[in-house]
């Protein structure tokens, strides 16, 4: 009976992950944390703006998910909760609309990788008789970041989540505007110069709509998907720094 007692008394369990800049700033990219019964989103944020007073200013940029889900500050916590703590990715742009009509069974290819992205491979599978036009974005690593020589870059991301959010990204592309198919692929790890990070190529039967929906996707992907960029340079490394997430995303915003 002591034992069940004890076992309420001390609450629930959860994990915490770490990405980018905060796994720096804390020299780690997880640990378990002990919160009380009904606990939720809020009492995680205000743990760590008492116990680690370092994080403070970065708090109000974050994001934060739980098992994978974009979370609110309201949102309550289970034990064995993953609740992920995100800082903003880099780039974005606001959402535009479409009342274009879409084409039905697209084929949406999205991948997350630690191979080099084969772009010729990928686009082979899009094309098709019935498109007048395929748009391609193929984002390379570049030598250079604000003045200084770049050496190579790193992009790590929380894998699972950043697949789910890319998958809908599509799904949402298709929706909006009057295309037929996507790729959207982006690759994880150590890229050198040069080489492919993401790849964006939309199908459709018109140009115009193929151009809007490749340009929505990067904006939209930089914005919001978990990936987050370490640029290594002849002196130093540093993180990508991210535009702010948007309203429904950013934490202290809810």
């Amino acid at each position: 009976m002591r034992e069940n007692i004890a076992g309420i008394l001390s609450g629930m369990h959860i994990q915490v992950l770490f990405f980018g800049r905060l796994k720096d700033v804390l020299a780690r990219d997880s640990e378990n944390l002990e919160l009380p019964e009904r606990a939720c989103v809020q009492q995680v944020l205000e743990h760590y703006r008492i116990h680690a007073p370092q994080l403070q200013p970065l708090l109000p940029s974050l994001a934060v998910a739980v098992n994978q889900e974009y979370a609110q500050t309201t949102t309550p916590l289970h034990d064995g909760d993953e609740v992920a703590l995100l800082p903003p990715v880099s780039g974005g742009a606001p959402k535009s609309a479409s009342s274009e009509p879409k084409r039905s069974e697209p084929k949406l290819l999205v991948h997350i990788q630690d191979d080099p992205i084969l772009v010729e491979a990928l686009l082979a599978q899009l094309k098709d008789g019935e498109d007048g036009a395929v748009v391609i974005f193929d984002g390379i690593a570049r030598n250079h970041t604000r003045g200084r020589r770049t050496r190579y870059l790193v992009y790590e991301a929380y894998r699972e989540m950043a697949l789910a959010q890319m998958r809908e990204l599509a799904q949402e592309a298709v929706q909006r505007f009057a295309i037929r198919d996507v790729v959207l692929a982006h690759r994880l790890g150590r890229l050198e110069i040069g080489e492919t990070s993401v790849l964006i190529a939309v199908a459709a039967a018109h140009r115009a709509p193929a151009f809007d929906a490749c340009r929505w996707m990067i904006d939209t992907l930089k914005k919001t998907v978990p990936i987050w960029k370490k640029e290594y340079f002849e002196d130093g490394a540093v993180w990508a720094d991210g535009e702010p997430f948007p309203a429904e995303i950013a934490a202290e915003s809810k």
